[in-house]
C-alpha cells in the first residue's frame, strides 16, 4: 500500500490541505504556483473585483490549452496516418512494378 503524505497549497490567498501520493507532490505545486501566477496576471491587468471571476478565468484558459493539446494531437495522428498510408501505397506500387 503507497504512503500517502499531507500537503499544503496556497492558490489565490488561501491555503488548500491535501493527502496525496509523495509523486503527485511536485505536480500539484508547480500547478499551484502556475495558477497563482495567472491570478496575479489578471488581477494586474483587468479590472477584476471577485477573486471568484478570476479563478473563472485561470480555469477558462486551463481548459482550453488542454483541450487544443487533445485537438492538436488528433490532428497529428490524423497526419501521421495519411501520409503512413500514402508511404504503404508507394511501397507497394514500386513492389508491384517489380514482379
Amino acid at each position: 500500500m503507497e504512503e500517502y503524505q499531507k500537503i499544503k497549497l496556497s492558490i489565490g490567498d488561501r491555503v488548500y490541505p491535501m493527502t496525496v501520493l509523495p509523486e503527485q507532490e511536485e505536480g500539484l505545486r508547480k500547478a499551484a504556483k502556475k495558477i497563482d501566477e495567472l491570478i496575479k496576471h489578471y488581477e494586474q491587468s483587468y479590472a477584476v473585483r471577485d477573486k471568484q471571476d478570476v479563478l473563472a478565468m485561470c480555469a477558462l484558459q486551463f481548459a482550453s490549452e488542454t483541450e487544443q493539446k487533445s485537438i492538436n494531437k488528433n490532428k497529428d495522428i490524423s497526419d501521421s496516418k495519411e501520409r503512413l498510408t500514402q508511404l504503404s501505397n508507394y511501397i507497394e506500387s514500386v513492389l508491384s512494378k517489380r514482379s
